[in-house]
């Protein structure tokens, strides 16, 4: 195994595209990149981490997914925003002490941006959380995991806020959200018909509530949702 990989292996927690993709948001901070904002040929990105390309796709995928980078025809990965700030990547989630503290910020965090996207959305904020719930659904229905489609719909939530700390700090949960997620995939019964509909039905309830401009409903709802998800985490790894 090359050193490098090695290294990679060693660090932190998640998968090895979970530590690339740590890895190239670090470098982008660092300014790396900066001349001409366009990032290495997967190739070379491989090389570099001594991992193989389909990783390195993988992290790069997540990469535009956030809004990060995008992709051009011809002229591969360029970046396109700087990543909103190190601490999803910095903050590593180590035993099951630290997703219980995880889900506590969350809470907090989660249930102030429902309350106040009820109070201060648009018709555009209300369309564009439907839609990512639609997405989702799809996804889900579908028997996919529906991380990215997830991760967009809690983000509009934060964008009806209309707060852009809240939106900051959401956007800086990403990774975590993502590293649960994974986890959460290892639930027994994760694309049963049941939890598809338990799951929908609990975001559809954040979205009632945010539609009836009803703050405190919404942040019910959203609590109700994020301890439901711990709950489902704690299933995953402590059930046999």
């Amino acid at each position: 195994m090359k050193d490098s990989q090695l290294q990679l292996e060693r660090a932190g927690t998640g998968s090895l595209a979970d530590r690339i993709y740590a890895r190239v948001v670090e470098a982008i901070l660092r300014g790396d990149f900066a001349q001409d904002n366009k990032l290495p040929p997967e190739g070379e990105l491989a090389s570099q981490f001594g991992v193989s390309r389909p990783t390195v796709r993988e992290a790069l995928a997540r990469l535009r997914s956030d809004g990060v980078i995008e992709s051009r025809r011809g002229s591969g990965s360029h970046l396109v925003r700087r990543p909103s700030a190190p601490s999803a990547v910095s903050t590593p989630v180590r035993s099951l002490a630290d997703i219980e503290r995880y889900y506590s910020f969350r809470l907090c965090v989660e249930g102030g941006a429902a309350a106040a996207a009820a109070e201060f959305h648009d018709a555009d904020d209300l369309a564009a959380i439907r839609a990512e719930f639609t997405a989702l659904s799809a996804s889900m229905e579908s028997g996919q995991p529906g991380t990215d489609e997830d991760v967009r719909f809690h983000l509009a939530i934060a964008r009806a806020s209309h707060n852009p700390f809240f939106v900051t700090t959401i956007e800086t949960m990403v990774a975590p959200i993502r590293q649960f997620m994974e986890l959460a995939r290892g639930v027994a019964d994760k694309k049963s018909a049941e939890r598809v509909r338990t799951t929908q039905a609990e975001h559809q309830a954040v979205i009632e509530a945010i539609s009836m401009r009803a703050p405190a409903d919404a942040a019910a709802a959203i609590r109700t949702h994020v301890l439901n998800a711990k709950r489902r985490i704690f299933e995953g790894v402590l059930l046999p």
